[in-house]
């Protein structure tokens, strides 16, 4: 049934537009996103991947890259939670006591980062998170405190 659910198509609001994903234009979305060049490419790199990946699904894709390098610590590109990647133990073992990590997930709703998104930013001490969205925004967010969930949802759904 995972399988099935994950079929490109399968769900019509999250596919994604493979011209401007692929354009100039949505590229340059990534040009400013750091002062690193490498870094910058692999973020953008990671984001067509993953949006390619999950497009047609409610299914999200999560990379850990480091932000001097460039190079991917981790990645969950099989996930079958809907809407989220579950913080697990491989997580912790690939991207505990580096310093410098940046995230990168796909959010298939096009929403803004979640108060989950910031709280955990926040929790693991991640420099900065990025999320892509299937309609081809993103969002940059990184958090010094915890986000009280409930009064965050407020302000969004005042927000859209």
């Amino acid at each position: 049934m995972a399988l099935e659910n994950q079929r490109y198509g399968r769900n019509k609001d999250t596919i994604i537009n493979k011209t401007y994903i692929e354009s100039g234009e949505y590229r340059r979305k990534f040009d400013k996103l750091t002062d690193n060049a490498d870094v910058n490419k692999t973020l953008f790199e990671c984001a067509k991947k993953a949006l390619k990946h999950r497009s047609g699904t409610v299914f999200e894709d999560m990379y850990w890259i480091d932000g001097v390098s460039g190079k991917i610590v981790h990645s969950v590109t099989n996930s079958t939670e809907k809407r989220g990647i579950p913080h697990t133990n491989d997580i912790d073992r690939k991207t505990k006591g580096k310093n410098n990590i940046l995230t990168l997930h796909t959010h298939p709703g096009s929403m803004p980062p979640s108060a989950e998104d910031f709280n955990s930013c926040f929790e693991y001490g991640y420099d900065a998170g990025y999320v892509v969205c299937h309609d081809g925004k993103v969002f940059k967010y990184s958090s010094a405190q915890p986000i009280n969930v409930r009064i965050y949802n407020i302000y969004i759904e005042r927000a859209i």
